[in-house]
C-alpha cells in the first residue's frame, strides 16, 4: 500500500500511521528503559524550571548572560517535550503508531528546537565574546534590543531550517512497510523508508545542514579564539581564573554538541548506524537538555549563590510565617 501526504487526508480508508520500532523489543528492556527516561524527562523539567524562577527572581542575574540561559533552558524544555512523551508511551505500548501528521509535526519541531539551540549557542558565544573582549562597552553592545534580536534570530533561524527540510517531505510518497528504525519520526530514518525519489530531500537537508553548522560553528569558534587571546593577555592568575570561570560552563554545553556531531559524522555506513544515529538522538534531545541545567548550576557560582539567596528569603519567610500563627 503506499501512502501519499497530500492525498491521505481525503481517503479514510488508507494507512495514516507509521510504526516506530524503538530502542528495544524486550518487554523487560522496555520498562527499564521507561524508568531510566522518565527520570531523566523529570530532572529535565525540574532543572531547566529552576533555572527560569532563578534568573526571573533574583535581580542580580538580570543580565545578557542568563537572558539567554533562561531562554535555552526554554528550549531544552521543548526539544525534550517533543520526543520524549511519546517515545515514553511506546515503550508500554503494544501497538507502536504515531500519525503521519502527528509524525511530519515531531519531525518538524525536533528540528526547530535543535536548530534553535545551535544558534542559542552561538549567541551566547558573542555575548562571553562581548562581555571578556570589550568589557567597556558590554552594556551597550548586548542591550535589551540586541539581546531580543539574537534570541528571536535564532528562532527565525530554527523555523527557516524546519521549513526547508519539512515542505518537500511533504511530497513524497511511502510505499510497504511503515516502520521506522528510530524512538521518534527525525528526517534521515523517514526518508529511508520512502518509496519515492529524495534526492531534493537530501540536498535539502545536506546545504542547509552544512551551511548552519558552519556558521554557528564559525561564529563560536571566532568567538573563543578572541576570548583565549583576551585572557592570555591577563596577567594575574586569580584573574584569569575568574575569566575562565564565566564562560567554562557554556564552552562543555557547547564542546558536548560539537563532539557528537563530529562523531556522528565520522560513524561508518554500515547496520551499526542505526544504533548510533539513536545514541546521538539520545544525546542531543533527551541528554543534553538534561545536563544543561546541571552544569549551568555547578559550575556558575553566581547561579549558585541566588540559589542560597532564594533559600534562605523561603526559610526566613516561613519562620515569620510561624510566629505570627504562634
Amino acid at each position: 500500500m503506499c501512502l501519499q501526504f497530500g492525498h491521505y487526508l481525503g481517503k479514510e480508508n488508507q494507512t495514516t500511521e507509521f510504526i516506530l520500532l524503538g530502542l528495544s523489543s524486550d518487554p523487560q528492556l522496555q520498562i527499564l528503559l521507561f524508568c531510566v527516561f522518565l527520570v531523566i524527562y523529570l530532572i529535565t523539567l525540574a532543572g531547566n524550571a529552576a533555572i527560569m524562577l532563578v534568573i526571573r527572581a533574583d535581580s542580580h542575574l538580570h543580565t545578557p548572560m542568563y537572558f539567554f540561559l533562561s531562554h535555552l533552558s526554554i528550549v531544552d524544555i521543548c526539544y525534550s517535550s517533543v520526543t520524549v512523551p511519546k517515545m515514553l508511551a511506546n515503550l508500554l505500548a503494544t501497538h507502536k503508531s504515531i500519525s503521519v501528521s502527528l509524525c511530519f509535526t515531531q519531525m518538524f519541531f525536533i528540528l526547530l528546537s535543535g536548530t534553535c539551540e545551535l544558534s542559542m549557542l552561538s549567541a551566547m558565544a558573542y555575548d562571553r565574546y562581548a562581555a571578556i573582549c570589550s568589557p567597556l562597552h558590554y552594556a551597550r553592545t548586548m542591550n535589551k534590543r540586541v539581546c531580543r534580536q539574537l534570541v528571536g534570530g535564532s528562532w527565525t533561524i530554527g523555523l527557516m531550517y524546519s521549513l526547508v527540510n519539512t515542505v518537500p517531505v511533504f511530497k513524497l510518497q511511502f510505499c510497504g512497510s511503515n516502520k521506522i528504525g528510530h524512538f521518534s519520526c527525525e528526517l534521515p530514518p523517514l526518508l529511508a523508508i520512502s518509496c519515492s525519489g529524495t534526492f531534493t530531500n537530501k540536498i535539502a537537508l545536506l546545504s542547509s545542514a552544512v551551511t548552519l553548522g558552519i556558521g554557528t560553528f564559525l561564529l563560536t569558534l571566532v568567538s573563543y579564539i578572541h576570548i583565549i587571546f583576551t585572557i592570555l593577555r591577563i596577567r594575574s592568575a586569580e584573574g584569569r581564573r575568574k575569566t575562565i570561570s564565566t564562560c567554562s560552563s557554556h564552552l562543555i554545553v557547547v564542546g558536548l554538541w560539537y563532539t557528537a556531531g563530529f562523531l556522528q559524522y565520522m560513524k561508518p555506513s554500515s547496520s551499526s548506524s542505526v544504533i548510533l544515529d539513536q545514541v546521538f538522538s539520545i544525546q542531543y534531545s533527551i541528554l543534553t537538555p538534561m545536563l544543561n541545567p546541571i552544569i549551568y548550576s555547578l559550575k556558575n557560582k553566581e547561579v549558585k549563590t541566588a540559589l542560597g539567596r532564594i533559600f534562605k528569603q523561603k526559610i526566613k519567610f516561613s519562620t515569620h510565617v510561624n510566629r505570627i500563627q504562634w
